[in-house]
């Protein structure tokens, strides 16, 4: 056999192994679309989050050693989980996604459905989490009924210390991206929670929290209502942006 004519064994392995994980490729994506519409997931963001993480492996325990602590934004999953008489083994994957902020809405997602089970448990986190951060995870979009949620859970909750914040959790949530429609789409009973939490926002007298105890971010947004009556001219436009009559 002439020189020109060797087969190139090494060149075939090489496309074999290629052509073997474009497949593995395009049934692990393909899978991931069905879980992702079988989930009910509320937006394309998160639908494509899923598929995009296809790949990713649960970690294994001996991965989960050394592993920094962080400050938890809902910490009450740790008590609820030893009320329930979970063990550490299975409380691990919901510690790891309650105990640290989320990066993306579909973390927040996620936890908020799995982690999050009580009204109280689910007020505490959106304090915690805050306006700014609340509005950059959902920059893009809250998500079909997640708004509802979050108003009801508001409404149901709220105490008036916690004034300054629900209005600027409200406040970022208004500069979320498609919130007219979001808003639209409030069922009967979700607009009368908001119809609600505007009223107790309006009998609530406001302590004007300090730079000192706002974050940056924080400060950023309450630029525009920094003066003496900005607690009124903020209400009244939320109460406008809301559809509030």
């Amino acid at each position: 056999m002439e020189k020109t004519d060797t087969i190139d064994f090494k060149a075939l392995e090489k496309e074999l192994q290629a052509a073997v994980a474009a497949d593995e490729k395009y049934q692990r994506e393909n899978a991931a679309k069905f879980r992702a519409v079988e989930q009910k997931v509320a937006s394309y963001e998160e639908f494509r989050d899923i598929v995009l993480a296809s790949h990713l492996k649960p970690l294994e325990r001996k991965d989960k050693m050394n592993i920094k602590k962080t400050v938890p934004w809902n910490s009450l999953v740790t008590s609820t989980t030893a009320q329930k008489g979970i063990t550490h083994e299975e409380s691990t994957d919901i510690s790891q996604k309650g105990d640290c902020q989320p990066e993306t809405s579909t973390d927040f997602y996620r936890t908020w459905r799995r982690c999050l089970q009580s009204g109280p448990e689910r007020y505490q986190a959106l304090l915690r989490l805050g306006g700014p951060s609340l509005g950059h995870l959902f920059r893009a979009d809250v998500g079909f009924g997640l708004l509802g949620e979050l108003l009801v859970t508001l409404a149901e909750n709220f105490k008036p210390a916690d004034c300054a914040a629900v209005l600027r959790i409200l406040l970022s949530l208004s500069r979320t991206g498609r919130f007219g429609l979001n808003l639209n789409l409030l069922s009967s009973p979700e607009r009368e929670s908001c119809q609600k939490l505007f009223q107790k926002l309006q009998g609530s007298d406001v302590t004007r929290p300090t730079e000192e105890e706002l974050s940056h971010s924080e400060q950023e947004l309450l630029r525009p209502y920094s003066r003496k009556d900005g607690h009124e001219k903020l209400l009244q436009e939320l109460a406008e942006l809301y559809q509030i009559g």
